[in-house]
């Protein structure tokens, strides 16, 4: 095995036992980004020197024998609109060319106290809205990897990193995890804070991870967790999730899962609806199908206003000042945006609480749902990044997700599953994630 093929858990574990330094480690990863990424195209911002440099340094702190983290000389990439000390962000738009902030973001920070190295910064689409990047699809260069966190799925697909971070405002994280075929997690709502990270919407934009395993989201998931006083989402303390132990832990009984095919259930196609039943057969006494209530039906328009009114303030001097470079889709999501009430805008954001209250008396039954992470296979052409629907209820109510890369559509391309936790209750997600994947390989 490749050094560049372990996972961060793996790679992680022989650092420590001096199996390997933290230079060969990123060394690996470059040399595979200098092999590929000329067709993928996942990097926005990439330098070897400053990827190694990171490294030689990890390497000289656990040589004197000081204390090192949890991420101690692990590559990651991190998505460009989330702010990095003097290496560029320029949030997937020429707007922002050469924009470079002096300070890192909160979960950068975090990420650097750990031990990380950056190895740069992953193509995000315009504003992480859903106009496409220059980032391929690492199974079929002529289909989309998917959008917004495009670039950080795309390099953990191929190898080029083990982890990378991304953000999802409505199905950011889950999509191009799915079409790229690894996990990808959205932890619950305020769990990873989001200072010094591109807004859109308040109430919406959620921080999440992309790795090729479970032991590694989990491990980076509780790296990034925590409180901060500047975000109004963790405004509240609460200890660290100890989500790596909980995660690997047997369930004390079998789990118990719902099968939710949503309202747009029609809009999935042949071969997503059959992989999951096919899925619930093999399951079989420990899955049941569940009907949502009709309140979820207008989940998507509720969604709708509230993303696109947060659009439209968010983005407002970009689109006063240079609109003209805004691509046609953002435009008209801003333009609907200032056309929405604070009436019909705040009724929408009454039902995220109502919702919540359904899904808490549901998850009090259930310990985690399955539904599709995206209709099919990704999308043949660059042009979109497909559709982001069988995500949205679930970043509407902040619940934790995760795409689990467990099919293969008839042109070979990766199909995921999503399920979906109580919120809060995230390593009883991962853990129930854990028991499918060891179910589906008896």
């Amino acid at each position: 095995m490749l050094l560049n093929d372990l996972s961060a858990t793996q790679a992680g574990d022989k650092i420590r036992k001096g199996e390997i330094t933290s230079e060969k480690l990123v060394q690996a990863c470059i040399e595979r980004i200098d092999q590929i990424d000329g067709e993928i195209e996942a990097w926005a911002y990439f330098n070897a020197d400053y990827a190694l440099e990171q490294a030689r340094k990890l390497d000289l702190i656990r040589q004197a024998g000081e204390p090192i983290g949890p991420l101690h000389g692990i590559p990651i990439g991190v998505k460009d609109i989330i702010d990095t000390a003097h290496v560029p962000t320029e949030l997937g738009t020429p707007i922002h060319s050469g924009r470079v902030p002096f300070k890192d973001a909160w979960v950068v920070s975090r990420l650097r106290q750990a031990g990380a190295v950056i190895m740069g910064k992953t193509v995000t689409t315009e504003l992480a809205t859903y106009s496409p990047g220059k980032t391929k699809n690492p199974h079929d260069p002529n289909r989309t990897p998917g959008g917004s966190s495009s670039g950080s799925a795309a390099a953990v697909a191929s190898n080029m990193v083990p982890i990378a971070l991304g953000s999802q405002t409505n199905g950011s994280i889950i999509r191009p995890a799915a079409f790229c075929g690894v996990f990808g997690f959205k932890p619950s709502f305020g769990m990873i804070p989001r200072t010094g990270v591109l807004r859109q919407s308040t109430p919406l934009d959620q921080l999440g991870v992309f790795a090729r395993s479970t032991d590694d989201v989990a491990m980076l998931t509780q790296v990034l967790a925590g409180y901060d006083e500047v975000d109004s989402a963790t405004t509240f303390l609460r200890a660290t999730p100890q989500l790596l132990s909980i995660a690997i832990e047997d369930p004390p009984l079998p789990p118990k899962i719902g099968f939710v095919k949503t309202p747009i259930w029609d809009r999935a196609d042949k071969i997503c609806k059959d992989a999951h039943e096919e899925l619930c057969e093999t399951l079989g006494e420990n899955v049941e199908e569940i009907v949502l209530s009709p309140s979820f039906g207008h989940v998507l328009d509720h969604h709708k206003i509230i993303m696109e009114s947060d659009l439209a303030y968010s983005f407002a001097h970009d689109y006063e000042t240079t609109k003209e470079m805004l691509s046609d889709s953002l435009r008209s999501q801003i333009e609907r945006g200032m056309g929405y009430s604070a009436v019909a805008y705040h009724r929408a954001l009454q039902q995220q609480a109502i919702m919540d209250d359904i899904l808490a008396e549901l998850f009090q039954e259930y310990d985690a749902l399955i539904t599709p992470s995206a209709i099919g296979e990704a999308p043949i052409g660059q042009d979109n990044t497909g559709d982001p629907s069988f995500c949205t209820i679930w970043t509407f109510c902040g619940v934790p997700t995760l795409n689990i890369p467990v099919f293969l559509g008839e042109n070979g391309m990766p199909i995921g599953t999503q399920m979906v936790g109580a919120k809060n209750d995230d390593a009883r997600l991962l853990r129930t994630a854990n028991w499918l994947l060891r179910k589906l390989n008896e």
